[in-house]
């Protein structure tokens, strides 16, 4: 006779453990979260760098490509042929056009302004995303979230200081990047569940690669420094571990 053991029958030890391991998780999303955020921060001071020698699309074309070869052969080891399958192509291509206009408007973004600003315009992407969920996806917002919101829009108003030398048309790039930032996350937000995170991921920056190879026999030109080439090794790495380690 076997004897189903019940969530009452477990005790305080099981309860104490299922806890410590939910701590633990917390722990090493927050960890993985930060790290990501340093992977990007290394892209925008590479990005930076490559501008000031290497023509836009070029550079973006080769940060794709360097993103999506590394993606590739980390997925295909780690989840097999199988991670090729895709149930919405649809959302995958539209999240891969706005996945490369939100990483060309930062780029010209982060050419004519400097990199605080541009960030601190760039931080409000998830308080915009909750507006957005809020009014279009009609999802619950607490009172704190959005006072979260308005401190946060208020907290980047002071940094970038309407009014102020820094407050100039090169603002625009930066809005572009936040919407087209904003339509990423949402989109991301409703393949969740519906699709794994490696395959959306793949296809995203390959799909990025697709579209600006289109213009890169345009502007293409040979390139001696070898910093420019490590810079954009560099921005394709940075972009490709970020985004692996928040899956």
């Amino acid at each position: 006779m076997h004897h189903t053991v019940s969530a009452t029958d477990r005790g305080p030890a099981a309860d104490t453990g299922l806890r410590t391991r939910r701590q633990r998780a917390a722990v090493a999303g927050i960890v993985l979260t930060v790290a990501a955020c340093a992977c990007f921060a290394l892209l925008d001071a590479a990005t930076k760098l490559v501008s000031v020698g290497v023509p836009l699309l070029m550079a973006l074309w080769l940060r794709y490509l360097f993103q999506s070869v590394l993606t590739t052969a980390f997925v295909l080891h780690r989840e097999g042929l199988g991670v090729l399958r895709t149930t919405q192509p649809r959302f995958q291509a539209l999240r891969g056009v706005l996945f490369t206009a939100t990483s060309l408007f930062g780029f010209i973004s982060i050419m004519h302004m400097p990199l605080p600003e541009f960030t601190a315009v760039v931080a409000t992407t998830p308080l915009c995303v909750t507006v957005v969920a809020a009014l279009w996806l009609h999802q619950r917002v607490s009172r704190w979230r959005w006072l979260l919101v308005a401190m946060g829009l208020a907290g980047t108003m002071a940094i970038i200081r309407p009014g102020s030398d820094t407050f100039t048309w090169a603002l625009l790039w930066p809005l572009c990047l936040l919407a087209s930032g904003t339509g990423y996350q949402v989109i991301s937000a409703k393949m969740a569940g519906q699709e794994r995170p490696e395959t959306t991921q793949l296809y995203t920056s390959w799909v990025a690669t697709v579209l600006v190879s289109l213009a890169v026999p345009f502007v293409w030109q040979p390139i001696s420094d070898p910093w420019m080439w490590t810079g954009m090794f560099t921005m394709g790495l940075s972009s490709a571990v970020g985004h692996m380690l928040l899956l």
